[in-house]
């Protein structure tokens, strides 16, 4: 697996609006997501941070049910 880019915490929730998330809440410096599908919906949770971990991301997007690769085009 390629390495994940280095993005910040609103870098990451503006390529996760572009997947259809919209803004739910926050949480002090953490922001809820959320994407309605036809069936269910997905949550995620994104820090606010300069520079998320790659252990951080991934968590997001596992959390998202959204491929590393459909991410990184979106950025």
């Amino acid at each position: 697996m390629a390495d994940m880019p280095r993005v910040s915490g609103e870098a990451a929730i503006r390529a996760l609006e572009r997947l259809g998330f919209r803004r739910v809440g926050q949480h002090g410096l953490y922001v809820d997501l959320q994407r309605d599908l036809k069936l269910s919906s997905k949550r995620c949770v994104v820090p606010l941070q300069d520079e998320l971990p790659s252990s951080v991301l991934m968590g997001i997007l596992r959390q998202a049910d959204v491929s590393t690769d459909e991410f990184e085009r979106l950025l």
